[in-house]
């Protein structure tokens, strides 16, 4: 068995025990954090955002009731979020130096994933100097002749590179990313996140690659919760009774061992289009529709992503029966 497959088994093992161990086992991961950085004059916090990362808040308040928590607010997340995320105890707000509207305008919409639309954003944008990942993005072949299919952009997306609009991954970080450390840098804090590794793919390879406290990477990060699952966040949110944006609406009992939310499932700005096109009907476009309508019109009209998820084929209005391709 290779280091990476035994590190993903220590995954599923931890994934499967119960909400008491790995709580333990977040709380010793916090603690260590905080010492570590305090011994080098600096402190952390706790970068907040939904439901996970209010977990997070509570489970390292329960130890160290000092620490504060810190929103990005863009102005496009859930207003229920902005709304709890306002009034919780000693978190503080900070605000980007870019609008939506300019981040999609200078450099392109968020649609299909990260690793997608950063391809996508590299082949719309073609110079003498890149010219070799141009290659590799669209035909998966290095420029010593090798074949890397997962450099490449899948067949499914490569039309969107003569999209009439532009792509890109960057929004995220423009937008959140670089103000955080724009404040950490000037507060001496370190982030605590909480984000979990069932979310996605890249989120598991960076925990089997650094575990849950990476000192030693150029921006150092702590993900105490990244082996919890759902279930899990689910049943520390119901028992310890955390107030979570009511735009998640109510959890109940789908099976005996699975909860969910009766509302959105997951929250973040709401005009991205990351996984957009994976979604079932009605997708989170269509929901927005009706329960915020506002929201979807400036987002649909305002900001013209009617034509962007038109042509990626992600329904954003809840009469459309089928793909646009």
């Amino acid at each position: 068995m290779t280091e990476q497959q035994l590190k993903t088994l220590f995954l599923r093992q931890r994934q499967s025990l119960p909400l008491r161990m790995v709580i333990q086992m977040s709380i010793r991961r916090i603690v260590a954090w905080r010492e570590y950085w305090q011994g080098l004059g600096k402190d952390v916090y706790v970068s907040l955002g939904g439901k996970d990362s209010h977990a997070l808040l509570n489970l390292v308040r329960t130890v160290y009731p000092d620490v504060p928590g810190v929103f990005v607010d863009t102005g496009l997340e859930y207003p229920e979020v902005r709304e709890l995320n306002r009034r919780t105890p000693n978190v503080i707000i900070l605000k980007p130096k870019l609008t939506f509207a300019q981040v999609v305008e200078i450099y392109g919409w968020p649609v299909v994933s990260k690793k997608m639309a950063q391809y996508i954003h590299e082949i719309q944008n073609p110079t003498e100097r890149n010219k070799n990942t141009v290659r590799l993005r669209t035909t998966g072949f290095r420029a010593n002749g090798t074949f890397s299919p997962m450099s490449k952009i899948s067949d499914k997306w490569l039309y969107l590179k003569d999209a009439p609009f532009k792509i890109s991954n960057a929004c995220c970080h423009i937008m959140k990313v670089n103000p955080l450390r724009k404040f950490a840098k000037e507060a001496n804090l370190i982030p605590i996140i909480g984000t979990t590794s069932d979310e996605s793919d890249t989120r598991e390879h960076n925990y089997i690659r650094y575990g849950c406290n990476a000192y030693n990477t150029k921006f150092p990060v702590s993900t105490p919760i990244i082996f919890w699952t759902e279930q899990h966040v689910l049943q520390y949110l119901r028992e310890n009774d955390i107030e979570v944006a009511s735009c998640y609406g109510q959890q109940v009992q789908r099976t005996e061992c699975k909860w969910i939310f009766t509302g959105v499932q997951r929250t973040g700005c709401m005009p991205c289009g990351f996984g957009g096109h994976l979604e079932p009907r009605p997708n989170r476009f269509e929901r927005m529709e009706q329960t915020h309508p506002n929201m979807h019109k400036y987002i649909m009209y305002g900001l013209n992503g009617k034509e962007v998820f038109d042509y990626c084929g992600i329904p954003w209005r809840q009469e459309q029966s089928c793909f646009a391709f």
